[in-house]
């Protein structure tokens, strides 16, 4: 990790405050871009310490049925690539947290690599997380994230062997995005058993920092999580209570799972799902 990070400063910043970082994706554009921005900002505002924001793709076979849906949306509104620098700017403009891209990478090759970067740069982003291509594969990304500033995470799974996870490892910036399963749904007790495993597995191979998504819907799954992991990712919960609730909602479920991220019991209400 790289000590300019501003990723890792707010992951650090949360763990010596609280039991650890909440980490909150929601597509930008979605349900338009003007939309996405004041929604981002809420989720700074009540609770989120990190940002990720999903860059809608016309093939999004990694994401599950209601981020399908919430990017195809998005796109069908016109949404463009440049678009999510302006939401960035827009974002930092009103609040101090950092904002990770979260894409595939197609689309930034189609952009071009380092154009991409520096516009990213350029709008106050803080990185990219780039979930289907490896650290061997991501050469000219490197490089580019290098010469602007900007962190990298990569993905690990379960499936890695050590020699991968030490290379995903010192490959990353900010976090490492620590997966138990690469699908969308599984049973909790499972998840976390597997997601505690490997996130285990990749300290002993030299991760610093290591944030666990897939399956988080509660104020309990985060303080589970946050007994082993640095941060908590939470994606689908969200864009649900965004879709249901619009603004409001999401504002009111970021407040709840964030009641997971502090030391302390939880009441029988944050044990339950959010409602999203």
């Amino acid at each position: 990790m790289t000590a300019q990070s501003m990723v890792a400063r707010a992951i650090r910043s949360a763990a010596n405050e609280r039991k650890g970082a909440l980490i909150g994706y929601l597509p930008a554009g979605y349900p338009d871009v003007d939309t996405s921005v004041e929604a981002a900002i809420a989720m700074a505002r009540n609770g989120v310490d990190v940002i990720e924001f999903g860059l809608p793709y016309s093939d999004p076979v990694m994401d599950g049925v209601v981020i399908q849906e919430a990017t195809r949306d998005a796109l069908a509104r016109g949404f463009r690539v440049s678009d999510v620098f302006d939401a960035i700017r827009r974002v930092r403009e009103a609040i101090d947290v950092p904002v990770l891209v979260m894409t595939y990478i197609n689309p930034v090759l189609q952009y071009g690599v380092d154009r991409f970067a520096a516009e990213l740069a350029a709008a106050g982003g803080a990185g990219l997380i780039t979930p289907d291509i490896t650290p061997e594969a991501a050469a000219e990304w490197i490089l580019a994230s290098e010469r602007h500033g900007l962190d990298r995470v990569f993905l690990a799974a379960p499936s890695s062997t050590d020699e991968r996870l030490q290379m995903i490892a010192e490959s990353s910036t900010g976090f490492v995005y620590t997966v138990s399963t690469m699908g969308i749904t599984g049973e909790r007790d499972s998840l976390d058993a597997a997601a505690r495993e490997l996130t285990q597995r990749l300290r002993a191979q030299g991760a610093d920092l290591a944030c666990v998504g897939i399956g988080i819907s509660t104020a309990e799954h985060v303080a589970t999580t946050l007994e082993y992991a640095d941060g908590a990712i939470v994606g689908t919960v969200f864009v649900k209570a965004l879709r249901d609730g619009g603004v409001q909602g999401l504002a009111d479920t970021v407040r709840i799972l964030a009641r997971g991220t502090l030391h302390g019991d939880l009441t029988n209400d944050d044990r339950i799902h959010s409602g999203a």
